[in-house]
């Protein structure tokens, strides 16, 4: 069973059944167990054009098969170096099985090295095996679905912020305050000193945003007047035009950079196209910056690093994330389609199976 979507239009979604192919020499079967929809994995398909998405799982006649993170057991192999039974987290189709070609098999997990998936980025084609993985903990596979890759993504833009002394700012505004990767970049960076986060949000989501405690200040969209007059760093983690227009008017030489993360409010049509003042946004590319530390500092202080981050974030979820589990493709395509639309809680966390 497998999930598509239009690629030209992200409202039109399909389930279909697929049948198992036999594995070829050096192939191994993943049976899917579960993953996280979350609106990262929105943004994926928004992107999956700009940033090669839709080639990690190909589908065919102008479909497209939107990447997941999430769980599976490993139940048949024709591989040398890997065996049935290890269990592994990584990148998935929101589909029930996937075959991989391991390479560079380890105690950690391994590499799917399908002709197809070497050209992208390395920190996507890692499956890492539980037993192996330091944050991996049973009770919260939920939390590390959901919570994982977009935390990771905020240790990189919080240590991408850091190495370059915020660009010499004292305040960093975060729009889509609400969002998980927010939240996440939103949390380690309270806790520099001498930065001001202030988050961005929608008026139904201040009550939630401000609860978080996490955000030093809170202004809704239509208060963008209210921003602080200080040296700032924009981060765009909506992808709303209008807005991204609106804080660069207001913040006026004040904003010192500006960096596009994610586009939450993917379907957003921007109702000027007037040039954005100011320093020209520029896109995030997790994957970059983890290369540089993996360089700078090896691969173990950088999972001992992300590993020490992660405890304290994921203890303080406890206080506010609900998880919420969907079965089926019925509930998971009703899932999605909450997402796209901007209709789901942001206390909530999607674990999806088929």
């Amino acid at each position: 069973m497998i999930i598509e979507v239009d690629r030209t239009d992200l409202h039109r979604s399909r389930a279909r059944s697929v049948e198992p192919v036999a594995l070829d020499p050096g192939q191994a079967r993943l049976r899917i167990d579960a993953f996280a929809l979350t609106s990262n994995n929105i943004t994926y398909g928004a992107l999956g054009d700009a940033f090669d998405y839709w080639k990690f799982f190909p589908a065919e006649g102008g479909w497209g098969r939107i990447p997941v993170w999430g769980f599976a057991d490993l139940v048949e192999s024709r591989a040398d170096d890997v065996e049935a039974g290890m269990r592994v987290y990584g990148y998935f189709p929101m589909g029930d099985e996937l075959v991989v070609t391991p390479v560079k098999a380890d105690e950690r997990g391994f590499i799917d090295g399908a002709e197809h998936r070497r050209p992208m980025a390395g920190a996507y084609n890692r499956y890492l095996r539980t037993e192996a993985d330091p944050v991996h903990d049973p009770a919260r596979e939920g939390q590390q679905m959901v919570l994982w890759p977009l935390f990771f993504t905020s240790f990189v833009i919080d240590d991408h912020l850091a190495d370059q002394q915020l660009f010499g700012a004292s305040t960093v505004v975060i729009s889509s305050a609400s969002s998980k990767t927010a939240i996440g970049t939103a949390f380690l960076l309270h806790d520099r000193p001498g930065v001001r986060v202030v988050g961005l949000t929608s008026e139904v989501n201040r009550p939630f945003v401000t609860e978080l405690g996490c955000y030093h200040e809170v202004v809704t969209y239509a208060d963008i007047a209210a921003l602080p007059a200080e040296d700032t760093v924009y981060l765009d983690v909506a992808g709303n035009r209008d807005i991204q227009l609106a804080s660069a008017r207001q913040l006026g030489d004040r904003l010192v950079h500006s960096i596009v993360i994610g586009a939450t409010h993917w379907d957003h049509g921007a109702a000027s196209d007037e040039p954005i003042p100011g320093p020209e946004p520029a896109f995030f590319f997790a994957p970059t910056q983890i290369a540089k530390r993996v360089g700078d500092w090896g691969q173990p202080e950088l999972d001992r690093q992300v590993g020490s981050a992660w405890k304290r974030f994921v203890e303080w979820t406890d206080g506010w994330l609900e998880l919420r589990r969907a079965n089926g493709p019925a509930e998971v395509e009703t899932t999605y389609h909450n997402l796209l639309e901007g209709r789901s809680d942001p206390h909530v966390g999607h674990v999806c199976s088929l």
